[in-house]
């Protein structure tokens, strides 16, 4: 098996081993291999979305930045059907999309979200 280097702070380090206890790996390589097996398998879920669509797209993001969340929606106003916004943690907000429309819109969206650094958590559910 080829060995891939990567760099990690302290706090992912530190998530990374509760998560690795928690769960019950053997070590970090075998967590960091079920991670990324994960988001491979979401990714793969979200590019074969065709056609017409519903899903639900969920950003969690910090207070601050609500004003790059309210530039992205306004560019999908058609997709959104429902927007949710609630304060969680104090200064942490969760925005909740329920979109309905054409699957390469909800690609754009999400994509438009997920590189959008600023933002925590991006995850969407295509229904």
């Amino acid at each position: 098996m080829p060995i891939v280097s990567i760099s990690l702070n302290d706090e992912i380090l530190k998530e990374l081993d509760k998560l690795q206890g928690s769960m019950g790996f053997t070590g970090r390589s075998e967590i960091i291999r079920a991670g990324i097996r994960t988001f491979v398998q979401e990714e793969k879920q979200k590019s074969d979305l065709k056609g017409k669509q519903n899903a639900v797209l969920i950003v969690v993001h910090a207070d601050e930045y609500d004003d790059q969340v309210a530039r992205i929606k306004h560019d999908y106003e058609d997709l959104i059907r429902t927007h949710l916004h609630n304060k969680i943690d104090g200064d942490r907000c969760m925005e909740m999309f329920f979109l309905d429309g054409d699957s390469k819109k909800i690609q754009s969206i999400t994509k438009g979200f997920l590189t959008d650094r600023k933002m925590d958590t991006v995850k969407l559910v295509a229904l």
